[in-house]
């Protein structure tokens, strides 16, 4: 079967795979938006209450250290994809050896948490 040399503006050089992901994207958000409810809050209700400012910088720390640390795994992740894609190209394998070392200062900052945590504790004199 031929296929007619007139597409679509919107199908010239678009792989099948791509206009299938973009079309089931649409429909997942189309299903979002048309089952989606509002949320109401009740103003009497307290819903996050901190018995004091020591649980308040814990937490902080606690997010903080989880965060740097997913980002630093992001970022070691790609540096070992990327050195494995290499294939000898040494501009690929000076990317991957400074995504290896973003991931190394991110674990680094992470692990220094506990002490900027301190260090706010000693300024609000908690």
């Amino acid at each position: 079967m031929r296929r007619s040399p007139r597409r679509d503006a919107s199908e010239q050089g678009r792989p099948r795979i791509v206009r299938r992901s973009a079309m089931v994207a649409e429909l997942v958000l189309a299903t979002l938006v048309v089952t989606s409810s509002t949320a109401f809050a009740d103003p009497a209700q307290v819903l996050a209450l901190a018995a004091d400012v020591n649980t308040v910088l814990t937490n902080i720390r606690n997010w903080l250290m989880g965060i740097l640390a997913l980002i630093a795994t992001v970022f070691l992740t790609i540096g070992g994809v990327r050195y494995l894609m290499a294939s000898g190209d040494p501009g690929e394998v000076q990317k991957a050896k400074d995504a290896f070392k973003n991931a190394g200062i991110g674990y680094g900052l992470a692990a220094l948490a506990p002490v900027v945590v301190t260090i706010l504790q000693q300024l609000v004199g908690a």
